[in-house]
């Protein structure tokens, strides 16, 4: 199972690939164009016979989607497969497929009227996105925040109690390895990507007494990556090991 690599982000160069395997290191210095990680962009390494697509939108009917799809139709290997895109960012699927897995997930329930609060909130409807949830909070407008999510009550939304103690975290996975992990989020990157097989994925969890629970999956844009986690992506881009 793949570990965390530990990389204090204040810490920049001179050693900015401190824990990275020095291979990667070596390919990165050499400055490999096809590595630009800009807006839309597609990466593709091939390892063991398998093709490893990065994407910043893996999301249904992209061009990532698309991609994978003709590949699979070629009878290609290719990771992520079309299926477990499809389950990764649809909450309540995911939860149960990572579940299935041995990860720890958040309750939830899916509704479409006033719950509890604190509480975390997803749309479920063709046009949502994970990265785009709601915290309620007691004093939250919470009407005005469910018309929102739901699109004006036409759509369901899964939500996720936050009991007493629990905070949201959030970490970035590249191939199942996290910059800077805080405790057991290495521990639930590898997990993720054992079950998901997706390369480049934010990991949001509920953090609390009993641990990490898995909230969702969302996907990620290049440009909120940090100068560590883009030298990672690059890394594992220009041919060298990272399984």
């Amino acid at each position: 199972m793949p570990q965390g690599i530990l990389i204090p982000e204040a810490q920049p160069s001179p050693d900015l690939f401190t824990g990275v395997p020095s291979q990667w290191r070596a390919s990165r210095e050499k400055g490999d164009p096809s590595t630009a990680l800009s807006k839309d962009s597609i990466h593709m390494a091939e390892r063991d016979g398998t093709i490893y697509l990065v994407s910043e939108n893996y999301s249904y009917k992209s061009e990532a989607y698309y991609s994978i799809l003709e590949r699979e139709i070629r009878g290609q290997r290719v990771a992520p497969d079309s299926s477990s895109i499809l389950d990764a960012f649809v909450v309540p699927i995911c939860l149960e497929r990572a579940h299935s897995c041995g990860i720890p997930v958040a309750d939830y329930a899916i509704s479409q009227s006033c719950i509890p609060v604190p509480a975390v909130i997803y749309g479920l409807n063709y046009f949502a996105c994970t990265s785009h949830f709601e915290v309620l909070q007691e004093n939250a407008q919470e009407r005005e925040m469910i018309r929102h999510v739901t699109n004006n009550g036409k759509y369901p939304f899964c939500s996720q109690r936050l009991d007493v103690g629990v905070r949201i975290e959030r970490k970035t996975s590249i191939f199942g390895m996290v910059a800077s992990p805080g405790k057991g989020m290495a521990d639930m990157a590898g997990r993720i990507w054992e079950c998901f097989r997706i390369p480049l994925v934010e990991i949001v969890c509920l953090s609390g007494p009993d641990g990490l629970r898995l909230s969702s999956l969302c996907p990620v844009r290049y440009s909120h990556l940090s100068k560590v986690e883009k030298s990672i992506v690059r890394a594992c881009l220009s041919g060298q090991e990272f399984l």
